[in-house]
């Protein structure tokens, strides 16, 4: 809460929070810090926070067409997939084509555009990070798809 608002962020009156460990239990490895800002059938705005150190992992969207914003300090993008996989993606606006293994580097208002199956993998290179998405309608329960099968985008709760 403390970056968002240092940063200029005004957050809904009732945000929607989502925490996760991607389900692998280790946190500040692998961890993001979600706002759910719209939802709507059409299309989705969240708002992210990660620490350094902290990586969202491998994976892809089947139906999902995503923007992700470096908002404040500066993000790490991989694109994944196969050895010789080249995917097209828009970097600021303008179409390229990135070759799988390839990373880019996101300073604050910077955006990459990934298509539908583009595998990506995010993690901050400064101290903290804010991360938009604005993306197509959001289906988190039934269109993450992640390189490693131990991974699952919601944490498991322990009773």
């Amino acid at each position: 809460m403390r970056c968002f608002v240092g940063n200029g962020w005004a957050l809904p009156t009732r945000p929607v929070w989502d925490i996760t460990d991607f389900g692998l239990g280790d946190w500040r490895r692998y961890g993001l810090v979600l706002v759910n800002l719209a939802d709507e059938p059409e299309y989705c705005e969240k708002l992210m926070y990660a620490q350094g150190g902290m990586t969202t992992p491998m994976h892809h969207h089947r139906a999902k067409k995503e923007d992700i914003i470096c908002r404040f300090g500066q993000l790490m993008v991989r694109f994944g997939g196969g050895p010789a996989e080249t995917v097209s993606i828009k970097l600021n606006g303008e179409f390229q084509p990135v070759q799988s293994g390839r990373q880019i580097s996101l300073n604050a208002g910077e955006r990459v555009t990934l298509f539908p199956g583009t595998w990506h993998e995010f993690w901050p290179v400064s101290d903290e990070c804010i991360i938009g998405e604005v993306s197509t309608a959001n289906d988190d329960e039934h269109d993450n798809f992640f390189l490693n099968p131990e991974v699952g985008r919601f944490p498991s709760v322990e009773v």
